[in-house]
């Protein structure tokens, strides 16, 4: 049998399994209407009880974003978990490990680094505060210009990842039906556009209660019918042994090398921490809580379902690897790019139980939605808060507001479909959206991290940072991405092999067994050129962004000399910098008293 015969037999989606999927598309339709007559209910009480058209636009602003204020601990953990986990990760995280091994899922313990962060530094300023756009805090901090300018590299970012996760979940639904991603992608996305336009938060919420279930059943059935299936996970751990898939962290210094303990760490905190601590995607979730001890609870519950779908994952690209340990899907076109590997093993190993496939490409599909639906919310509330209410002058009445919401739903929504156009050029998801998302997080992380830990920052300083990181990390994500997709720069695979092909295909047979993997193998010679900072480890822009940023600032505000610690509100920074405020407020506010004094009053 040839490869394009065998690749046309896998893609046996049949009508169990779209119905599976139409099904799920369907349920989220549902709730979406469910919430949206719930909405018009709250409304019509809150209208007897408001004394005003604003405080109506206010509570109807309320509701559809942060959902009251009075969600549950349950449902924002499971939306947290959705919004988190994309069907990049689903398909990229396997896909990683696969090519690169395991050293990648190292990165889990800066997801632990990143709780504690938010926990004791992050949350408890943004509680506090009862935002709903996180970019208030910003101008608090510092004035309206670093409000605007964090509100536009939120929508630059979403702009560069929403296309992503948007396409991920079509590269599943083609290597499972040979059905055009660009059929399939409007299709889902009006679905999603529909729920969130008319549900609010507490529709995206609950779909993504569904979907994280739908998501964690999908990946389930794939991990323990492939793992039976090629002999259980002793057979999937010898064979990750034997090429070197799974390893010791490295603590090599070189900058340059794709994975490393520094990289991992230092770099994973800042990776985790932008899109947890200072997104308003996540931020808008801890919100809607009541209490900050919700919030933090809701924190740890969330990384441990991060974390076990990120080990989930992390096996799947070992079971990826030992099931096609002799005969690589890539070299021989089977998969035609990186990010269908896990669908090809789905359609494998699942693909002659009728509904079982669509149940997996239901998961996917869901974890894109959960992040697209979570997007647009954010984005909802951005344009709302930072720029409609900014600009207008007046107050809104409750329908303009309901207007606003709804609109930058609808437009964003058929925006980011468009994008996906651009997206199918640019190589594989994790890395690059990682990449391009630091474009816009670096700066911005570094702008709020200023702003909760270091008072001496000012409002230049921070903006002339935000404006010097922005232009670095420009240069550095066009520059690292035009060498991958040129192929100057290439990180060589880990040992695989086609002699065990029982199919054929253009090429000989090969065996890449003996591969080496340190630095300079696992890097083409083009790339072994003298150093070039875009060439450092992917996992090292956020971080390298926020450093710009604190590092500028800093500096700037100290050469200006205009920053006054006693005009800075204790309540923008974080708890332990906040008492450390106080109490040197309270030194100098304390009056001197002479040494003749303290001798008359102990006399008397």
């Amino acid at each position: 049998m040839h490869v394009e015969e065998l690749r046309a037999s896998l893609q046996s989606f049949g009508w169990p399994d779209y119905l599976v999927f139409c099904l799920m598309l369907a349920i989220c339709a549902v709730i979406g209407i469910y919430f949206c007559l719930q909405l018009r209910r709250e409304t019509r009480t809150k209208r007897k009880s408001v004394s005003s058209s604003a405080e109506e636009a206010a509570d109807s602003a309320a509701s559809y974003l942060v959902g009251g204020r009075q969600m549950k601990i349950f449902p924002i953990t499971m939306s947290l978990i959705a919004s988190f986990i994309s069907g990049i990760t689903l398909l990229g995280t396997p896909t990683e490990v696969y090519l690169y091994g395991a050293q990648y899922m190292y990165i889990m313990g800066s997801l632990i680094l990143m709780g504690v962060c938010m926990y004791y530094i992050f949350l408890p300023v943004f509680h506090e505060l009862n935002l709903i756009s996180t970019y208030k805090y910003l101008e608090q901090r510092y004035n309206r210009s670093l409000r605007l300018f964090g509100s536009v590299m939120f929508i630059v970012a979403s702009l560069l990842w929403l296309p992503i996760v948007i396409y991920v979940p079509a590269i599943a639904f083609n290597q499972a039906t040979g059905v055009n991603i660009h059929i399939v992608t409007p299709v889902v996305c009006v679905v999603c556009i529909f729920y969130t336009c008319i549900g609010g938060l507490k529709a995206v919420v609950w779909t993504d209660v569904i979907q994280t279930l739908i998501m964690f059943g999908a990946m389930a059935l794939v991990l323990i019918k492939g793992t039976l299936d090629i002999g259980g996970p002793s057979v999937v751990w010898q064979r990750a042994r034997e090429t070197t898939r799974v390893e010791a962290p490295s603590f090599n210094l070189d900058l340059r090398e794709r994975y490393t303990f520094y990289s991992l760490v230092l770099g994973g905190v800042a990776h985790w921490l932008k899109s947890n601590a200072i997104s308003q995607n996540m931020i808008q979730r801890y919100l809607s809580l009541p209490t900050l001890r919700h919030a933090r609870i809701a924190i740890w519950t969330f990384i441990a379902g991060v974390l076990t779908f990120l080990l989930i994952c992390g096996y799947t690209g070992l079971l990826i690897y030992a099931t096609y340990a002799q005969c690589d899907p890539l070299e021989t076109k089977l998969a035609q790019r990186n990010d269908q590997l896990l669908p090809l093993l789905v359609m494998e190993t699942l693909g002659s139980y009728p509904g079982l496939p669509g149940v997996f490409v239901a998961g996917v599909f869901s974890a894109a939605l959960s992040s697209l639906s979570t997007g647009l919310n954010s984005l909802s509330a951005v344009i709302l808060e930072d720029f409609v209410k900014t600009f207008y002058g007046k107050p809104l009445s409750e329908s303009q507001t309901s207007f606003v919401m709804r609109s930058v739903v609808v437009v964003f929504g058929i925006l980011f479909v468009a994008l996906v156009f651009a997206v199918e050029k640019l190589g594989a998801v994790l890395q690059l959206t990682v990449t391009l998302s630091s474009v816009a997080n670096g700066p911005l992380l570094g702008i709020f991290t200023a702003g909760v830990l270091l008072p001496w920052v000012n409002s230049k300083g921070a903006l002339l940072g935000g404006f010097s990181s922005l232009l670095v990390m420009i240069w550095m994500c066009v520059s690292a991405q035009r060498d991958l997709v040129t192929g100057d720069l290439v990180y060589r695979r880990k040992p695989y092999s086609t002699m065990g092909c029982n199919y054929t295909y253009a090429g000989e047979p090969s065996d890449f067994s003996s591969l080496p993997s340190s630095l300079d193998a696992a890097m083409s010679p083009a790339s072994a050129a003298p150093f070039q900072l875009y060439r450092i480890s992917y996992l090292y822009f956020t971080l390298f962004g926020a450093l710009v940023t604190i590092v500028v600032g800093l500096i700037t505000s100290l050469v200006l000399n205009e920053s006054d610690l006693d005009a800075v509100d204790p309540r923008l920074l974080t708890p332990f910098v906040r008492r450390w405020l106080e109490r040197r407020r309270q030194k100098r506010s304390e009056v001197p008293v002479t040494k003749g004094c303290r001798i008359q009053e102990t006399a008397t």
